[in-house]
C-alpha cells in the first residue's frame, strides 16, 4: 500500500506537469526557492557548529518550532492542493487503517517540502556532531522531528476535512495567508531588530520551546552535549509521546474522515440559513440603491474583491516600517490617501468582476447613470469609514495633529475623485479578472497592456485631478497646518464630491451607449 500510494503520488505529479505548463513553471519555482532556502539553512546549521551550545540550540529551537508549526498550518492554508492524501477520497476503497496511515506519512514526504525538510533536519546532526552522545541524540531528535512534521500535517488535514471541502474556506484561508507574505518585510525588520536588541529574550523563549512537543526533539542533543544526559532523555520522551499523541489523533481523524466523507459541493457542503435580505432591507428602493445592495452584497462575499483590497487595512504597518528605515515620517501619513487610492480605484473593475453577468442590466433596461451610482455608492459605503479609519492612525502614533485636516482633505479628494474617475474608466475599458467562481489568485489570460495601461493612466490622472489637494497639503505641511490644512480639507469634500458626480453622470452616459460594446469585451475576457 506504501508503495502503491507513492506510485499513484509520482502519476498524479507528472500528469499534472504535462497537462499544465503553469504547474511546471510554479514547481520550478517553488524547487528554486525551497532550494535557495535550503542552501541558507544547510550553511547555517553548519556554521552553527562552530559556535557554542548556547547559541546554536536557540536558533535551532526557535527554527525547528517554526517548521513544525509550518506543517501543522499548511494544510489549513492551501487546502486541497494534495490529491493523494486527500483523506476524504479513500472513503470508497475497503484499505486497512493501518496501511493507509503508512503510506499517506511517507507520500507525505514527497515533494518539495518534504525533501528540502529532509535534508534540513539531516544537516542538525552536523550541529551537533560534538560527541558520540551529542550526535546520538540529533539522529534520534531529526527522526522524530520528522515524523512530527508529516503526522501534525496529516491529523490537521483529517481534522479540517468538512471545512476544507468548503469553497468559502479555502478561499479565505489562502486570503489569510497573503497577509505574512505582504507583512514579509515588516517582520524582516523587525525579527532583525529584535534579535539584535533582544537576544536574551529569544533564549528565553528558546528555552522555554524547548521543554515542549515543538522544540523537546531539537533541543535534547543540546542538552546532551552540556552533560545533561537525563534532561536530553527526557526531551526525548516528550517528542516522542507527542508523536504518538498525534499519531493516535490522525488515526482517529482518519477513521472519521473515511466514514463521513466530507461533500465536494462547489459551494461547501450544506446552505446556511439566512436570515433578512441583507443590505436590500435598508438601501433606497430605487434601481440605484437595488444596484448597490447588490455591490455592497458582493464586496461582502466575494473573496476576489477582499484579495484586491487584503493590502489597505496593512498600509500603516507597512509604511511605519518603511519610515523608520528612511527616517522620514512623511511616509507614515501618506497611509490614508494610499488606502483612499487603492479603494478608489478598486471600482474600475466591477464591471469586470460582474463578467457576463453584467447582461441582466441591459436586459433590464437600467440606466447608466442608476449603474454608475449604485457601484459608487456601495464603495463608498465602507471606503468612508475605513479611509479616515487608516488616516488617524499615523497620526495617533506621531502626535501631529495639527496636519491631520490636510490629510484627511486630501483622503476625501482622492476618494472622491478616484470614484468619479473610476465610474468614467470602468464604462469603457474592461479589464482580465478571475471569473466568478474562481480562485481570486488566479491570472487568466487577457489584454495585459491595456490593463496595464488602465492602471498607471488612472494613477496619473487621479494626480492630476487631486492636485490643488496635493498643493495645499505642501503648504500646510511647510506653515504647520493653520489655515492650509483646513482649505485642503474644504477643498477634498467640495471639488471631490463635485469630480465624483461628473464622473458618475459621465460614465452612466458613456455606458447607456456603449452597454453592448461593454458586454461583448466582457464575453470575450471571459
Amino acid at each position: 500500500m506504501v508503495a502503491h500510494l507513492i506510485t499513484l503520488k509520482l502519476v498524479l505529479l507528472r500528469n499534472g506537469l504535462r497537462r499544465s505548463v503553469g504547474q511546471l513553471v510554479g514547481l520550478i519555482v517553488a524547487s528554486l526557492y525551497g532550494l535557495g532556502i535550503l542552501v541558507l539553512a544547510v550553511t547555517g546549521l553548519i556554521a552553527l557548529r562552530l559556535v557554542g551550545s548556547d547559541i546554536a540550540e536557540t536558533v535551532v529551537v526557535l527554527g525547528g518550532s517554526a517548521l513544525i508549526v509550518g506543517w501543522a498550518l499548511t494544510p489549513i492554508l492551501i487546502s486541497g492542493v494534495d490529491l493523494t492524501l486527500d483523506p476524504g477520497r479513500f472513503a470508497p476503497f475497503p484499505i486497512p487503517l493501518p496501511r493507509l496511515l503508512a503510506g499517506q506519512a511517507v507520500a507525505g514526504l514527497i515533494g518539495v517540502p518534504g525533501v528540502c525538510t529532509m535534508i534540513a533536519l539531516a544537516a542538525t546532526t552536523v550541529t551537533w556532531s560534538r560527541g558520540v552522545g551529542a550526535f546520538a541524540a540529533a539522529v534520534l531528535g531529526a527522526l522524530l522531528a520528522l515524523a512530527l512534521c508529516v503526522v501534525a500535517s496529516r491529523l490537521v488535514a483529517s481534522a479540517v476535512t468538512d471545512l476544507a471541502s468548503n469553497r468559502r474556506f479555502r478561499e479565505a484561508s489562502r486570503i489569510l495567508l497573503m497577509i505574512p507574505l505582504v507583512l514579509l518585510g515588516p517582520i524582516i525588520a523587525l525579527t532583525a531588530r529584535g534579535i539584535e536588541m533582544n537576544a536574551a529574550a529569544l533564549r528565553s523563549l528558546a528555552s522555554v520551546l524547548a521543554w515542549t512537543p515543538l522544540g523537546a526533539a531539537f533541543s535534547a542533543p543540546a542538552s546532551v552535549a552540556e552533560g545533561d544526559v537525563l534532561g536530553g532523555l527526557a526531551k526525548l520522551a516528550i517528542a516522542a509521546a507527542t508523536l504518538a499523541l498525534a499519531a493516535w489523533g490522525w488515526s482517529r481523524a482518519l477513521a472519521r474522515a473515511l466514514v463521513t466523507p466530507a461533500s465536494r459541493s462547489s459551494s461547501g457542503g450544506k446552505a446556511a440559513a439566512r436570515r433578512g435580505i441583507g443590505a436590500f432591507g435598508w438601501m433606497p428602493a430605487t434601481p440605484w440603491g437595488a444596484i448597490a445592495a447588490r455591490s455592497l452584497t458582493y464586496w461582502i462575499r466575494d473573496p476576489r474583491y477582499a484579495a484586491a483590497l487584503i493590502i489597505v487595512p496593512l498600509l500603516p504597518v507597512i509604511l511605519y516600517f518603511s519610515s523608520v528605515q528612511r527616517h522620514n515620517s512623511e511616509v507614515f501619513l501618506l497611509s490614508g490617501p494610499l488606502a483612499a487610492f487603492l479603494l478608489a480605484w478598486s471600482l474600475a473593475s466591477d464591471i469586470s468582476y460582474d463578467s457576463t453577468a453584467f447582461a441582466l442590466h441591459l436586459s433590464a433596461g437600467v440606466r447608466g447613470s442608476d449603474d454608475r451610482r449604485g457601484r459608487a455608492l456601495a464603495l463608498l459605503t465602507f471606503a468612508v469609514p475605513v479611509a479616515i479609519l487608516i488616516t488617524l492612525v499615523p497620526f495617533a502614533v506621531s502626535g501631529r495633529w495639527q496636519l491631520l485636516p490636510a490629510y484627511l482633505g486630501l483622503v476625501f479628494g482622492v476618494l472622491l475623485s478616484g470614484v468619479g474617475l473610476a465610474s468614467v474608466v470602468s464604462s469603457r475599458f474592461v479589464v482580465a479578472v478571475p471569473l466568478p467562481g474562481e480562485s481570486p489568485f488566479k491570472r487568466p489570460p487577457g489584454n495585459t497592456a491595456q490593463t496595464i495601461f488602465v492602471q498607471l493612466g488612472g494613477l496619473v490622472g487621479l494626480g492630476v485631478l487631486v492636485l490643488p489637494e496635493i498643493v495645499l497639503v505642501v503648504l500646510a505641511a511647510g506653515a504647520g497646518g493653520g489655515a492650509f490644512g483646513w482649505a485642503a480639507l474644504v477643498v477634498g469634500l467640495v471639488l471631490g464630491g463635485a469630480l465624483a458626480t461628473l464622473g458618475t453622470w459621465l460614465g452612466g452616459s458613456w455606458l447607456d451607449r456603449r452597454g453592448p460594446e461593454v458586454y461583448a469585451a466582457l464575453t470575450k475576457v471571459g
